[in-house]
């Protein structure tokens, strides 16, 4: 960045079209990776930590670095119905990247989730929002707010790359990242994937000890018994 610009932003990219968001409805985020080839979710560090613990929206990114949230209200000006602020806080443990009052206006600006690779503070306030959090824990330690920093961006969040327009599901087992271009097959895949889990789902009930496969593959030559 030049000496004078502490802040950069992306302003134009292509959101999912919310349409999509009704094949997420009563489904577990694993369901999702499987309909990735078994990736996509984020580091098991960044948690769910309110009693919220559900959303489906549009990734709008912000890299924020450590110990700074300049980029945060920044992204929160252009914010869109149905958005989930990402923040690449770096992990860092010693400040949060955002607290109640900053929760409240994004969402109040339409802002439906915050997925944080750093921490959050307020707890309790963030939780009268009803906006579900996820980050890497809680602290009370405050951010500046200098920059330099980025919205709209690229960044890489708990181990996963993540642009801006990138559907986002969350849940209560963690945070699964579909990128828009890959989006129309993980759909196709996805309800494939609701069939065989509701089909398994009702053997274990009824009393299935085993998959099929594994009998089989216990007698088979793959198998060596020392005794």
């Amino acid at each position: 960045m030049a000496d004078d610009v502490v802040l950069r932003v992306r302003r134009n990219f292509k959101r999912p079209d919310p349409k999509v968001y009704a094949a997420f409805e009563n489904i577990m985020s694993g369901f999702v990776v499987d309909a990735m080839m078994r990736v996509g979710a984020l580091d098991h560090g960044i948690h769910c930590v309110t009693r919220a613990n559900r959303v489906v929206g549009s990734a709008l990114t912000v890299n924020a670095g450590p110990r700074d949230n300049l980029a945060v209200y920044a992204a929160i000006s252009m914010a869109k119905p149905g958005d989930i602020l990402v923040i690449d806080a770096r992990g860092y443990p010693y400040s949060a990247a955002a607290g109640d009052n900053v929760v409240w206006q994004a969402k109040n600006s339409g802002v439906t989730g915050f997925v944080v690779d750093g921490m959050v503070r307020d707890l309790p306030g963030i939780e009268e929002t009803g906006v579900p959090v996820w980050a890497r824990g809680i602290t009370p330690n405050s951010p500046f707010k200098n920059g330099p920093g980025e919205v709209g961006t690229r960044i890489s969040v708990g181990g996963v790359s993540v642009e801006s327009g990138d559907l986002v599901y969350a849940d209560s087992d963690g945070v699964v990242i579909v990128p828009q271009a890959r989006l129309a097959e993980v759909l196709v895949e996805l309800e494939a994937i609701k069939k065989k889990e509701a089909q398994m789902e009702k053997l274990v009930k009824g009393g299935q000890k085993l998959p099929g496969w594994v009998p089989e593959f216990m007698a088979s030559n793959k198998v060596q018994y020392l005794d």
